[in-house]
């Protein structure tokens, strides 16, 4: 099977705005591969002035926001290292037993890298009129402040567009849509770094072979 990788464009910023920015490239993602049945809720940035919608469904985001979670305290953990999340969908496909293997097996079609550099910053708290919120003067001027985040805005921005061109060119790859209950059509697991300075290759390699029942995310 064709399995189609979208690598989005590398987004520098803080610990503060990690979540933020996260859950809106994952669910802009979800929501334009999610051939059920949805709700559309739009969401309002709070540090930026961008709108992404989601598919309206609690134990989505509920999982979406435990991976970030994740990746969060894997961030504090590894410091100034640049990090990378892959939200990968598949479709199950019977096997013949083997001694090594189950009967069901994972056929990766579609896999989108994000890709983050977090500068190791005091976090700030702040809203999307960062004008009204003055920082610690160690972290900078105001104005410099300012300026990377309307930086961070515009990329966030090309990001989606990224997204939504890729959706729109690659159609061709998608299998058919299996009869699973729920907004998103298809199995999909979102993967983060692992403990490990190395692990994260050797972990995506293993979950290519992997086979077995799968959870939605794990």
């Amino acid at each position: 099977m064709n399995c189609e990788v979208c690598q989005l464009k590398e987004l520098e910023l803080e610990h503060f705005e990690i979540r933020e920015v996260l859950r809106c490239l994952l669910h802009t993602i979800v929501f334009h591969r999610a051939l059920g049945l949805v709700r559309p809720k739009d969401v309002d940035l709070e540090l930026f002035d961008v709108t992404y919608v989601q598919c309206g469904e609690a134990e989505l985001e509920k999982k979406i926001d435990e991976k970030i979670e994740q990746f969060v305290c894997w961030v504090e953990k590894h410091p100034n290292k640049k990090s990378q999340i892959c939200l990968s969908f598949y479709e199950l496909k019977n096997k013949q037993a083997s001694w090594f293997s189950n009967k069901i097996e994972r056929l990766y079609w579609e896999q989108w890298y994000i890709n983050l550099n977090v500068a190791q910053h005091p976090k700030v708290h702040s809203s999307k009129y960062h004008h009204s919120k003055v920082g610690d003067p160690g972290e900078g001027t105001l104005e410099d402040r300012n300026a990377r985040s309307a930086a961070l805005e515009a990329s966030l921005r090309e990001v989606l567009f990224q997204i939504i061109k890729f959706v729109n060119e690659k159609k061709d790859h998608v299998p058919p849509i299996p009869n699973l209950e729920g907004a998103v059509s298809f199995p999909y697991e979102i993967t983060i770094p692992s403990s490990s300075d190395s692990a994260f290759g050797m972990d995506m390699i293993k979950r290519m072979l992997q086979t077995g029942h799968p959870t939605m995310l794990s």
